[in-house]
């Protein structure tokens, strides 16, 4: 049964998770094993040219990785995936496939840290230069763009301020001068933004975060068309080594079944988080997309059929103040990583952009005070109880 006219939340139920076509198991199994064998070794080395069907080694790939690959793909939109160790694993193969010594790429001023202390730190020692520039000012990212630029990287919205940028505006100028164009939508997840029908080139996704959805997993996928999937990115997927377990897999694959459901639970009760924060005296600044005093929110209405869960704000009085915040907070959890049932918070300044460097971040809107709200899928009045009971324990005399 074809799957194209599917809506994503059948597409997430039924594509990768048919039932097994052996024994008639509802949930297909998990193959749990290392490497396979051959009938003959002239299907062994027909399998290994690539002329037949089959599989190798648990290091290039496995039936449960393939069934979550084909999942992420249909809900993205992609003609193929490939799926990943980590999200890191996944965005430094992707570098890996398409840069050479001498090249020269273009990041947004606002990423995740590590995706900063990738390109600051790993490939800059092999000759390859970042320039980091906001790729939402359209004049500045032409003019960043050289002969040896090889792709235009970013975030949108952008971790962790939730900056957005117009993906289709950013990949007209990428298709003129011939670069690739990869975007991360960790945030959004296919369910609420389609970077490639926008024109993206690649898509990243830390499926460690809302496609697994409940902590217990790291993960990491590309998207693209075949040909990139297939013939560029196995190298670098099987060399580095930075495969999938099976078992993973299968959590994912667990977890994009109620992507849908969980996304919309998320974005819910963010929004009226973000609406109870945006009148509040202690609050300093506030962003989410879906407030129409969120500077982009016409863009985000165009690109975007939804908000997300992830609010960034400051309270007055700055970090100290910040701090206190964090520190009082009873059911709210104070830990990295974003897009768990449970609601977390982060200091980015001194944890997940540690590593970028103090000037970057404050030129960028990354404050010592700023704090980033991953929003679960509780009961929102209770998240808003323990949000004020911790605001009242913020002292504002003297605060700025």
């Amino acid at each position: 049964m074809t799957h194209v006219n599917w809506s994503f939340e059948t597409k997430a139920v039924h594509v990768g998770s048919e039932p097994c076509p052996q024994t008639g198991a509802l949930v297909s199994p998990i193959y749990q094993t290392s490497t396979y064998t051959f009938k003959s070794t002239e299907e062994a080395g027909n399998i290994f040219a690539g002329e037949q069907a089959g599989y190798v080694y648990g290091r290039v790939s496995s039936p449960t990785q393939h069934e979550l690959e084909r999942k992420i793909a249909a809900l993205e939109g992609g003609e193929a995936c490939s799926a990943f160790a980590s999200g890191m694993a996944a965005i430094a193969s992707v570098c890996t496939a398409l840069l050479e010594s001498g090249d020269h790429v273009i990041c947004d001023t606002v990423v995740y840290g590590g995706t900063y202390g990738l390109f600051e730190k790993i490939f800059s020692k092999y000759n390859v230069e970042a320039s980091f520039i906001d790729t939402s000012d359209i004049e500045k990212l032409t003019n960043a763009i050289r002969p040896t630029t090889k792709f235009v990287y970013l975030e949108s919205p952008a971790n962790p301020t939730l900056k957005v940028v117009d993906i289709a505006e950013v990949s007209n100028v990428c298709k003129k001068h011939d670069l690739q164009l990869i975007v991360d939508n960790t945030f959004m997840t296919p369910y609420f933004q389609k970077p490639l029908e926008l024109g993206a080139d690649i898509v990243v996704h830390s499926a460690t975060k809302f496609m697994g959805g409940h902590g217990d997993l790291l993960a990491g996928v590309v998207v693209g068309s075949e040909r990139f999937i297939k013939e560029e990115l196995h190298d670098p997927l099987t060399k580095l080594g930075g495969i999938i377990s099976p078992f993973t897999c299968f959590l994912v694959k667990r977890g994009l079944q109620t992507l849908a459901l969980r996304m919309e639970k998320h974005n819910a009760n963010a929004l009226e988080i973000a609406r109870y924060l945006e009148g509040h005296s202690k609050i300093k600044s506030l962003a989410y997309p879906g407030l129409e005093s969120f500077s982009q929110y016409e863009l985000v209405k165009k690109q975007m059929s939804g908000y997300g869960g992830l609010i960034a704000f400051e309270v007055v009085g700055g970090l100290k103040n910040g701090q206190v915040f964090c520190d009082n907070l009873k059911l709210i959890q104070l830990a990295v990583s974003l897009g768990d049932v449970g609601t977390l918070i982060e200091h980015p300044a001194s944890m997940t952009h540690r590593s970028v460097p103090i000037e970057e971040r404050r030129k960028h809107g990354i404050t010592d005070g700023l704090i980033r709200l991953s929003v679960g899928i509780e009961n929102a009045t209770d998240i808003i109880g323990d949000i004020e009971q911790a605001l009242a324990k913020v002292e504002t005399k003297g605060a700025e």
